[in-house]
């Protein structure tokens, strides 16, 4: 069994689009709660300042640094550019998490926990809002109704046990984002989050959930839309669809026998 990353080896990965207002609260509290990771701000070209802040936040320290994109080219491929980021170095375990406040760093050293041989020995942490212990807080009802649906319907589809497979909270062992073919990854929106789970799912790799608080974020707009939502749609259909016709083939041939 793999070891717990040292707290060095940690890197926390925060896509930001128009966060300004954001930003430096959250990498302040990351940097309390985990006084040795580092971070890695992906900043999409956002027009009101967020790079800025960022630069001037990886001036002042170390830990802190920044990739600049040219461009809003969806939460999907902002992860898969952190990650190659990420695996370029020495890196044990990389973290997804929102730039908004809706995720709590003080969270992660209980989630990294659970990838140490003390925990569960997991290769995928999910930071889960609908397990045991885990809640939503200030959320508008469409939201919730939307996001329990989206869970519902994608554990059905692609017959996984997981409650919160859209969370975007989630710790990985690097030897997980180095086999699930990265760049295959099509999905840009938060089905992105789908997608990733699943491949880790079908790799064979460890994946368990801890419940979280979501907190709906105080500052700033949610980068949810009708386009996200039809993608996910789309996208978990088709999966489901041929995971289906995969069972079906495979039991035509064991009655052909």
């Amino acid at each position: 069994m793999s070891t717990r990353p040292s707290p060095d080896a940690v890197l926390v990965v925060i896509p930001t689009y128009n966060e300004r207002d954001n930003l430096e609260p959250i990498v302040r509290r990351l940097s309390a709660a985990m006084p040795a990771a580092h971070v890695l701000v992906v900043d999409d070209g956002s027009p009101d300042g967020t790079g800025e802040i960022a630069d001037r936040l990886a001036a002042e320290d170390e830990r802190v640094h920044v990739l600049h994109r040219t461009e809003k080219a969806g939460l999907g491929a902002a992860y898969v550019a952190g990650f190659d980021w990420a695996l370029a170095r020495d890196y044990a375990a990389i973290i997804e998490m929102d730039a908004d406040g809706s995720h709590a760093p003080e969270d992660l050293p209980r989630l990294i926990g659970m990838l140490g041989p003390d925990g569960t020995g997991a290769d995928v942490v999910l930071g889960s809002r609908y397990v045991t212990g885990g809640r939503t807080v200030n959320w508008p009802w469409y939201r919730a109704l939307l996001s329990r649906g989206a869970n519902t319907y994608s554990k059905l589809a692609l017959g996984v046990s997981i409650n919160d497979i859209t969370s975007g909270f989630r710790v990985y062992r690097r030897e997980v984002l180095e086999t699930v073919r990265l760049h295959d990854v099509a999905s840009q929106g938060y089905c992105f989050q789908v997608d990733l789970a699943w491949r880790a799912v079908e790799a064979g790799f460890v994946v368990v959930e801890a419940p979280i608080t979501f907190v709906e974020r105080e500052a700033g707009t949610s980068k949810m839309d009708a386009e996200v939502v039809r993608e996910a749609l789309v996208r978990v259909t088709k999966w489901g669809l041929r995971r289906r016709a995969h069972q079906a083939a495979g039991l035509l041939r064991t009655l052909r026998r």
